[in-house]
């Protein structure tokens, strides 16, 4: 039984790196955090119920188990379906971008 990723490269040695992306896979339908991703429903109601339910959640971050973390996550949710979160969303990328790239 031959691994899969035996067969796309067989001569090189570079480890295979996976692209780090925040925000929701048009393709596979799952939200991407960096290198993890979790599935998200198709229907936009689904979407819009789980981002809405995240960010009253992260309202509630000074109690146990619900955190301030939920209120990135919930617009991030949101921001796929909502086009003024949807460009919030793309500014924040733009300026995080340009800030990390050096100087010159």
């Amino acid at each position: 039984m031959t691994n899969r990723n035996d067969c796309q490269g067989a001569g090189s040695d570079k480890p295979k790196v996976r692209a780090r992306r925040f925000g929701i896979d048009h393709a596979s339908h799952r939200l991407m955090l960096g290198a993890f991703s979790i599935g998200m429903p198709r229907s936009r109601v689904g979407r819009m119920a789980i981002g809405v339910a995240l960010v009253l959640c992260g309202f509630l971050g000074f109690l146990p188990i619900l955190g301030f973390w939920m209120l990135p996550l919930g617009l991030l949710v949101l921001s796929h379906d909502l086009p003024i979160a949807r460009r919030l969303r793309r500014r924040l990328a733009v300026w995080w971008h340009r800030r990390r790239r050096p100087a010159g």
